[in-house]
């Protein structure tokens, strides 16, 4: 019996239901840790508005490396789907095994940057010595979670890279309700734990991901997809899809983490103006996440669908079908827009911080809900980027657009001290910024026939 009788078809369409398909598992699987993330921050924010501030930094200093195997998990998901495009079923195996060892080598790396040149550089940067001590050790614990979420992303990028996405929610929902639990039970001491304050939350986010990472194997496991694709017989080094995949992913990942360090770099200059600034950002970032998880969503399918029918030869339909993702995205960010600017103040509420909190959040929500809505097409348009294989020129297009945000970003917050809402409105600057060179590059069509 043939593989195409048995299995269905790896090949995608343009329609918008595939592109449904495809992205709302993808959005149910990263709206989840988002929903752990806000009650991680409302647990943070009951214990002390110094835990919800040193929370907004360690946050994103985690993020750095999570980007970091973001970044490879979108140039793998790229090649696979490509793969799958191309039906070459026999090559995404090893490229997911070849993956995961490249994941544990980063993960390695994470581990002893962390403990031996993170401790210098916030003793140097931080004003306050003693936020600066509870921020380093929290990050100790914390960086031990790196490998589990690197090969959990890897097992992502298989799935969605294989039109299989629906299972993605099996494995954030168990690592969210882990989350939760051990949040509760670390942070506070309740049901016979010990309390540790905020290094509960570092203990609890580690057990989430090692069981999030055990799950989706159950899931890869019984569903044979392990099987189907000889996901475990590939594990000796094969030097020529390492440098396939590190050719692939190394702009992407320098591109998250550019990213995301001028991300922190905005935090330490927050962190500059004091606490109560530091918290009201932090609850944006928690914004940022929760309500921009179906743009990302719809961001990965742009990746993965561009990419897929490439491999089918099909170059004229990139343009349509990015159209056709574009307003969706910016469908479901309009729709979070107006609903965060009309429920702003019942929102930020949740944080239990004082009336000074909620004065100063919510001009900065209306900027970052703004913002919200140039996410939702830029991100589209770059990941479209993504999807053609052209990862340097992913690169080029953040380096420019990173500057503008870090100079911008320095002259209204630490230079000219102008109010925080004034220097969030990087981000909008940032979006449109990324924006139109990645219109730009797709219009263009210099991607039609390179191949990967």
């Amino acid at each position: 019996m043939s593989e195409s009788s048995t299995h269905p078809s790896l090949q995608v369409n343009v329609s918008s239901k595939q592109i449904l398909a495809i992205s709302l598992p993808i959005a149910l699987a990263i709206l989840v840790p988002q929903i752990n993330f806000v009650i991680n921050n409302i647990f943070l924010g009951a214990l002390s508005s110094q835990a919800l501030a040193i929370g907004g930094i360690t946050g994103v200093f985690y993020l750095i490396f999570g980007v970091m195997g973001q970044g490879l998990t979108n140039g793998l998901q790229a090649l696979i789907s490509r793969r799958a495009g191309e039906n070459r079923i026999d090559e995404i195996g090893i490229l997911f095994s070849q993956g995961v060892i490249i994941s544990i080598g980063l993960s390695i790396l994470g581990i002893c940057f962390t403990y031996f040149v993170v401790p210098s550089i916030f003793q140097s940067l931080l004003h306050d010595t003693t936020r600066a001590n509870t921020v380093i050790e929290f990050l100790k614990i914390r960086i031990w979670g790196l490998p589990f979420l690197c090969i959990y992303q890897i097992r992502n990028a298989l799935l969605v890279g294989t039109n299989q996405s629906k299972f993605l929610i099996i494995g954030t929902a168990t690592e969210a309700i882990v989350n939760i639990f051990f949040d509760y039970s670390l942070i506070f001491g309740h049901f016979g734990f010990p309390s540790m304050g905020l290094n509960g939350a570092a203990y609890a986010s580690i057990i989430a991901e090692v069981m999030g990472l055990f799950v989706i194997y159950l899931v890869i496991h019984y569903q044979k997809i392990g099987a189907r694709f000889q996901l475990f017989k590939h594990f000796n080094f094969k030097w020529d899809y390492i440098q396939l995949i590190l050719v692939q992913s190394a702009p992407i990942m320098m591109q998250y983490m550019i990213s995301i360090i001028s991300w922190e770099f905005f935090y330490i200059l927050i962190e500059h103006r004091g606490e109560q600034a530091l918290a009201v950002s932090n609850a944006m970032r928690n914004i940022f996440g929760f309500f921009g998880s179906f743009t990302w969503a719809f961001a990965a399918t742009s990746n993965t669908m561009v990419s897929n029918i490439i491999g089918q030869d099909l170059e004229h339909e990139v343009i349509p079908l990015i159209n056709r993702i574009v307003k969706w995205s910016l469908s479901f960010a309009l729709m979070v827009c107006i609903l965060l600017n009309i429920f702003a103040t019942p929102f930020l509420s949740i944080y239990g911080q004082g009336e000074d909190f909620m004065q100063e959040a919510i001009p900065v929500l209306r900027v970052v809900s703004i913002a919200l809505l140039f996410m939702s097409i830029a991100a589209i348009w770059l990941n479209g980027v993504t999807g053609t294989g052209q990862s340097k020129i992913n690169l080029g297009i953040e380096f420019v657009a990173i500057i503008i945000y870090l100079a911008y970003a320095y002259l209204t917050i630490e230079y000219f001290q102008f109010p925080i809402t004034i220097g969030w409105m990087c981000e909008i600057i940032y979006w449109i910024t990324l924006l139109i060179p990645s219109y730009w590059y797709i219009k263009s069509k210099k991607w039609v026939g390179k191949r990967i």
